[in-house]
């Protein structure tokens, strides 16, 4: 019955190498290098410009109709 130990602690040894290996995956998913910025992403996720104004003018700021500019150094194009 000696060898019920050894398949526990192996399976045991399996289980802990399972999980850095899906920690490990998980974490190259999540960190890895992309060219998308928060800009190229806002028109998927924005209110509508009518809310938006709203919005604005609600909590004191101002409404600017024009199209964002790029930080410098790139060019906004994906």
């Amino acid at each position: 019955m000696w060898w019920i130990y050894v398949v526990i602690v192996l399976l045991f040894a399996f289980g802990i190498y399972a999980f850095i290996e899906i920690a490990g995956f998980r974490t190259r998913l999540l960190t890895r290098r992309t060219t998308r910025t928060a800009a190229d992403m806002y028109d998927s996720y924005a209110d509508s410009p009518r809310k938006q104004r709203r919005y604005a003018r609600e909590h004191g700021g101002e409404w600017r109709d024009e199209e964002p500019t790029s930080p410098p150094g790139q060019s906004g194009q994906g």
